[in-house]
């Protein structure tokens, strides 16, 4: 072979080899950068309902947990989302609404919303998340095993004796506490645990405890108007989708009455509320993209078990307690998963 032959025979190796390695490179970006695909190539309708408005950090978090299982919208799935802004009795018209959509799943994150798109179906699977005591609700008869066509994750059961939690964190963090008003939705059957825990708490501390029915603009305006201010008193809100819809609403509401208040949900903390104590939310939904995934791979979602909550969070909001006038002792702040500065 003649020195011209080995050399554009060289030439040729080189460029095959560099071609064969950029394939190789593209390739590899393609799969870093494309999510799973679903089993099947069907577009995915999913129906979500709730008794008040939208809330993006929750749905946000669906959407993640979604996409992280190769559901992508646009592609291969449809969110559609009904929304009764704080006036529940629509919730039949609007799961009616998405049943007529064809939709293969239906979630709520609200007890009334499970309850009618129960009431509704039974054949289209259900998921629930951040939902209160279901059991308790009647949502599913058992935890392990839901049955029927619902099923999703708690944030809360009874017995674990959150409002008891709530009470002793405001006694720690309140100078001399000796009165509580607490915030229920006396219409939400899961709110009546956390009421009597709240009590039973209080009574072992010697402190009094106003229990004021707030299910609607017109019950939390008059609830408001009856709270009184003045040291040692204290907030508890319980676990409702109308307050989490009026959470900047209720933060503003206490810091001007300089009264402290302790919530449920990170996302008041967020908001600028003093103190949360309870299971995150935006993990709920997020996990709840699992549930989802199993039941549009065939699998019935009675007989999936109802997740429990893994971690509950105490959340801090430093800035909230000076406005306050409160020193958060340092032992409580220890114990916090978050403070926010």
């Amino acid at each position: 072979m003649t020195q011209s032959a080995i050399a554009i025979a060289r030439r040729v190796l080189v460029l095959a080899w560099l071609a064969a390695g950029a394939a190789l490179v593209a390739g590899g970006s393609a799969t870093a950068q494309t999510p799973p695909a679903p089993p099947s190539g069907k577009v995915h309708r999913i129906g979500i309902v709730s008794p008040t408005s939208q809330f993006p950090e929750v749905t946000d978090a669906l959407r993640q947990g979604l996409r992280e299982l190769g559901y992508v919208e646009g592609r291969n799935l449809v969110i559609e989302t009904r929304y009764a802004h704080g006036r529940p009795e629509r919730l039949p018209e609007l799961v009616g609404e998405l049943l007529q959509l064809k939709v293969d799943v239906l979630m709520s994150g609200a007890t009334s919303g499970v309850l009618a798109a129960k009431q509704a179906t039974g054949t289209v699977p259900i998921v629930f998340a951040t939902v209160f005591d279901p059991v308790g609700a009647g949502i599913v008869p058992s935890l392990a095993r839901p049955g029927g066509n619902v099923t999703g994750l708690a944030i809360g059961i009874s017995g674990e004796g959150l409002g008891g939690k709530w009470v002793q964190l405001l006694s720690d963090i309140v100078p001399g506490l000796s009165h509580v008003s607490v915030l229920w939705n006396a219409a939400n059957p899961s709110s009546t645990v956390y009421v009597r825990e709240v009590q039973a708490a209080a009574r072992a501390l010697n402190v009094k405890v106003d229990v004021l029915d707030a299910r609607n603009a017109a019950g939390l305006e008059h609830a408001l108007a009856g709270i009184e201010g003045g040291p040692g008193r204290g907030i508890v809100v319980t676990p409702d989708p109308y307050f989490h819809s009026q959470r900047a609403r209720l933060t503003q509401h206490f810091e001007k009455k300089r009264l402290p208040a302790i919530y449920f949900s990170k996302l008041f903390a967020d908001a600028g509320g003093l103190v949360s104590y309870g299971a995150s939310f935006e993990d709920s939904w997020r996990r709840a993209a699992a549930y989802v995934d199993k039941i549009l791979k065939g699998t019935n979602p009675g007989d999936l078990p109802v997740e429990q909550p893994k971690t509950f969070e105490l959340v801090i909001n430093r800035k909230a307690a000076t406005r306050l006038g409160l020193t958060i002792p340092a032992l409580v702040e220890q114990r916090a998963d978050l403070v926010l500065r």
